[in-house]
């Protein structure tokens, strides 16, 4: 009986390989010997391989401090190490444009294994129109970014805040190509910048005045704090009553009602220290949020959970599931959402209570943790540096580096 041919033997091996329980198994399986290695490391098996499992959380990246990697007991600690052994997380590689006195490159947002980049005037204390570049801290690829055209913005208005993101990458799209989008606030509308990989060019994708997506201009710059879930884009501290959605799909922006059901007593409730919400990926679709609250003269912080109840209906109520109460001893903040997790930094009480009165905390560290949307499971994922100046941490999840292929 003649053998198989070696196509049907590497189609047997795929299915074999996608069975493999975690990435790391499969990274093992791709040092016994140079055809499975060659099986695995296809971009296309790669891409079958993270539709099954999600990529494990590998650790933060904050936006002026580096890769802080998971860290032991957290399951991908070891892989969170060999990400941090191979990629250049000070982003040296990358070339500062020729214009002037410039920060250093900071993190702006994080997405498929890209960083996006943003650099600024030094002495620059209004909102500008910043120095932004993609790059690959494993592959060290980069693409700088021209600049805004200076006739797409609006000369007749003060720019209020801008704020760049990564958008998605679409099924169709060449896995090498990416858009970023630049959110332009000004006092009547809100302008939408696309830069195109492909053509290398931008263009305004949208540009809808506050009055029609009915509601005011916000009262403070917060587009900075957004969350990205299945093809949109989600800010919710603009506006106390009303949450601003973009949806990637069709490039528009609309708004959804906040102050409905339990959600209308959870954000007008009494003395609360803080109130931040951070949308997530909710179960069958529905559209899920969870309101960290904590309550002035006490060190007592919990997690509301509250869903939508017709996703497809932006003034549908919210009904809370469940309340979750974190572990004293820390002051606590939401970070980002991403992959079935919310995310929170935690500062002790000691830090804080040293960093009121001016003086340095004895143990100079945050702690980041995960919380499994599904299983409401709370994981310390590593300790980070205690920052002095505001610092936003972006979650990285990816393949271990050795199957990692350039994102760029």
């Amino acid at each position: 009986m003649a053998p198989p041919a070696p196509h049907i033997v590497d189609e047997i091996l795929e299915e074999i390989f996608l069975h493999l329980p975690t990435p790391a198994a499969l990274a093992r399986a791709s040092t016994a010997c140079p055809r499975f290695r060659r099986i695995i490391t296809q971009g296309s098996f790669l891409r079958r391989y993270r539709k099954l499992h999600p990529p494990p959380l590998l650790g933060f990246v904050a936006d002026k401090g580096g890769f802080h990697p998971a860290q032991e007991p957290h399951p991908s600690a070891p892989l969170g190490r060999a990400l941090a052994d191979a990629a250049d997380f000070s982003y040296s590689f990358v070339p500062k444009p020729n214009n002037g006195w410039l920060t250093p490159w900071y993190a702006r947002d994080i997405r498929d294994g890209r960083v996006l980049l943003e650099c600024s005037s030094l002495w620059e204390t209004d909102a500008v129109f910043t120095n932004l570049a993609v790059c690959d801290p494993l592959s060290r690829r980069y693409v700088l970014l021209p600049p805004i055209p200076e006739e797409m913005t609006v000369q007749q208005e003060r720019l209020v805040e801008f704020e760049p993101m990564l958008a998605p990458i679409g099924e169709d799209e060449d896995e090498t190509s990416f858009k970023v989008i630049c959110t332009a606030h000004y006092k009547s509308k809100l302008v939408m910048f696309v830069f195109s990989s492909v053509t290398g060019q931008w263009y305004i994708a949208a540009s809808p005045t506050w009055s029609s997506l009915g509601t005011g201009e916000p009262s403070w710059p917060c587009l900075s704090r957004f969350n990205y879930l299945r093809g949109c884009f989600y800010w919710t501290d603009l506006w106390s009553e009303k949450l601003l959605v973009l949806d990637t799909r069709i490039m528009e922006f609309y708004t959804v009602s906040l102050l409905s059901g339990d959600n209308l007593q959870l954000l007008n409730q009494p003395n609360k220290r803080v109130c931040m919400s951070t949308i997530v990926d909710g179960t069958r679709g529905a559209l899920e949020m969870f309101t960290l609250v904590g309550v002035y003269g006490s060190n007592f912080f919990r997690l509301h959970h509250t869903t939508q109840q017709n996703n497809s209906e932006p003034s549908s109520e919210w009904q809370q599931k469940n309340v979750i109460a974190l572990p004293c001893r820390c002051l606590y903040f939401t970070v980002s959402a991403a992959e079935g997790f919310l995310f929170l930094r935690g500062v002790r009480e000691a830090q804080w209570d040293h960093n009121l009165h001016g003086v340095l905390p004895e143990d100079n560290c945050d702690y980041l943790f995960s919380l499994e949307v599904k299983t409401f499971e709370l994981k310390k994922v590593c300790r980070a540096t205690n920052y002095q100046s505001p610092t936003r941490f972006h979650s990285y999840f990816g393949l271990p580096p050795s199957l990692s292929k350039p994102s760029l």
